[in-house]
C-alpha cells in the first residue's frame, strides 16, 4: 500500500529505437488535474503532444525530463539506462513525491520513496501518462535536430525505430555516431 500525498508518474520513450538516447521523465501533478487529450503518448498523435507539453509544463507541481546516451545504453543494456534515465528526472523534481507510479514492470528503487510498477500505466495514471508525454516529445525534438545531420536515415519519420527504412539505411551508409551497437541494427547480422 502506498502513501497518500504527492506522486510522480515515471514512464520513458526510445527503449526499442536503434539510435539516440533513451529519454525518461517524472511529473507531479496536481490532484485535481485534467485533461480530455491526457492519456498514453502512444495514443495520440504527435500534434496532440505537443499540443499537451506546454500544459503539463505550466500546470504540474515538478517535472523533469532526463536523457541516457547510446554509449552509456550499451555499457549498462536499455533496462539499466532507462531505470537510471528515471532516476535522473526524479532527482530534477523540485519538490519530493511520497511515492512513485512507474510504467512498466521493473524499477530500482529510489531512495526511501516507495514505489508501484504499473504495466500500461500510461493508460490509467495521469502523471504516467504526462510523463510519457514529455519523455516522448523531448526525445522526438532531439531526434528531429540529428536527423538533419543524418538525413538519409529518415529519423525525422521514423524516430529511429527499427523501420525497412532505417535497416536499409544502415546497410547502405553503415551506421553514426548515435546508433546502439548492442542492439540488432540489422535483420541479417551476418551483413554488418
Amino acid at each position: 500500500m502506498l502513501p497518500d500525498g504527492l506522486e510522480a508518474g515515471c514512464d520513458e520513450a526510445g527503449r526499442g529505437c536503434l539510435a539516440g538516447p533513451v529519454y525518461a521523465a517524472a511529473v507531479i501533478l496536481p490532484k485535481d488535474f485534467h485533461h480530455p487529450l491526457l492519456n498514453d503518448s502512444k495514443q495520440l498523435t504527435a500534434r496532440q503532444r505537443e499540443q499537451l507539453r506546454p500544459i503539463i509544463e505550466q500546470q504540474a507541481i515538478a517535472w523533469g525530463v532526463y536523457a541516457v546516451p547510446p554509449e552509456e545504453i550499451d555499457r549498462i543494456n536499455i533496462l539499466k539506462a532507462s531505470i537510471k534515465g528515471m532516476h535522473g528526472a526524479l532527482e530534477m523534481l523540485k519538490v519530493r513525491p511520497d511515492r512513485i507510479l512507474v510504467d512498466g514492470n521493473r524499477f530500482y528503487k529510489y531512495g526511501e520513496i516507495p514505489h508501484i510498477c504499473v504495466v500500461k500505466g500510461d493508460a490509467t495514471y495521469a502523471s504516467i501518462a504526462a510523463a510519457s508525454v514529455l519523455a516522448k516529445t523531448y526525445r522526438d525534438e532531439y531526434m528531429l535536430k540529428i536527423a538533419a545531420e543524418y538525413p538519409q536515415y529518415g529519423w525525422d519519420r521514423n524516430m529511429a525505430y527499427p523501420t525497412k527504412e532505417h535497416r536499409a539505411a544502415i546497410e547502405k551508409y553503415g551506421i553514426t555516431p548515435h546508433h546502439r551497437l548492442s542492439y540488432r541494427l540489422l535483420e541479417d547480422p551476418t551483413l554488418f
